[in-house]
């Protein structure tokens, strides 16, 4: 019996490894041991250490403060550009209304 069919019969066909998402630090990539503590961030992602989870913790927090930036320039680009444009109109039953819109 050749080793191929052997594995097959007994179920170990040959997979690839899908590692647990424990086995190892989320940032470092570090082994997380069995007998270890494990230190977790936002519900299911580990770490080896308070200080990777707080290295990770703070450019979560910087990418959002980044994002927010980036959607209030976002939004006021759009306000300005909305409340330029002068009122005309399109027929003679609709008019284009123009005016300040604020979101929150």
């Amino acid at each position: 019996m050749k080793k191929s069919s052997a594995l097959y019969y007994t179920g170990c066909e040959e997979h690839q490894y899908q590692p647990h998402f424990l086995d190892a630090c989320f940032l470092c990539q570090r082994p997380l041991g069995h007998n270890t503590d494990i230190f977790m961030y936002r519900g299911n992602t580990p770490f080896c250490s308070q200080e990777c989870r707080q290295e990770q913790m703070e450019m979560d927090e910087a990418n959002e403060r980044k994002w927010k930036l980036y959607s209030k320039k976002s939004s006021k680009n759009t306000h300005r550009t909305k409340t330029e444009t002068p009122a005309k109109e399109t027929d003679t039953n609709k008019a284009v209304r123009t005016g300040t819109v604020a979101v929150s």
